[in-house]
């Protein structure tokens, strides 16, 4: 086109493509964001209301299952989600677990993350429902980890307990900066759960969905709709501060 002189149509072209470019650009760094967003927009339903098959969001104090969960690395009791995350940095000819991993900046090597069944107290109406997240339901949850270890080529020896979490699951101890973060819901946290009302022989039950969650456009964010499988769960970043004795 710019041999034959056609700066209107090649203008024209830029003029579309450009923008797309920028939209999908700002859709991928503040996707999250937006989605975080309409999930703490959602209206909060009263279970004694909600019939069955009806999408909700629920808020209130979890307790655990028959099977409470343990967090990898510090141990945290009675949980009933627990995520463990192994990052590594790799500088100019640095060498890392992961061949895909970029230089200057940091990659995750290793991930383990658990969720089982457990009840919510609806802050709403009072009752308690089973919420079915574990034994291989889809579950997304949005809980950040904290970071718990920082690991430098001088430091390494004065952390036994974490040349020992690595041994346990065979990953490799090299001269590497590496960095473990640890996110859990422990028991008595206040949660939100958005997922589908099952009623089944009196008993109260929250399942995910069978098809994506949609955030819909949000057009004043200039965002594109997002699509969640599963039950979506969240949890208040300072967990310890909003833990009831349960």
């Amino acid at each position: 086109m710019v041999a034959i002189k056609k700066v209107l149509v090649l203008g024209a072209v830029g003029a579309v493509v450009v923008p797309m470019g920028l939209g999908l650009a700002w859709n991928c760094i503040w996707g999250r964001n937006g989605l975080l967003g309409f999930i703490r927009k959602y209206p909060d339903a009263e279970l004694r209301g909600a019939v069955d098959g009806q999408y909700v969001k629920v808020t209130g104090v979890v307790t655990c299952g028959s099977i409470p969960l343990e967090s990898s690395y510090q141990k945290v009791a009675r949980c009933v989600y627990v995520s463990t995350e192994l990052y590594e940095y790799k500088g100019w000819g640095g060498k890392s677990s992961n061949p895909e991993h970029r230089c200057f900046s940091w990659g995750c090597s290793y991930s383990e993350n658990y969720v089982a069944d457990f009840y919510i107290s609806d802050f709403q109406s009072g009752l308690r429902a089973l919420v079915k997240a574990g034994y291989g339901a889809k579950v997304a949850p949005f809980v950040e980890p904290a970071t718990v270890v920082d690991i430098t080529k001088e430091n390494k020896d004065l952390s036994p307990s974490f040349l020992s979490w690595l041994a346990e699951r065979k990953l490799s101890s090299d001269d590497r900066i590496m960095r473990l973060k640890e996110g859990y819901i422990k028991e008595g946290s206040t949660v939100s759960v958005m997922g589908v009302v099952q009623r089944h022989d009196n008993v109260l039950m929250l399942v995910p969905p069978s098809e994506p969650i949609s955030t819909r456009c949000q057009w004043f964010r200039c965002l594109l709709p997002m699509y969640v499988e599963g039950l979506i769960l969240t949890c208040d970043d300072n967990q310890n501060a909003d833990v009831v004795p349960v």
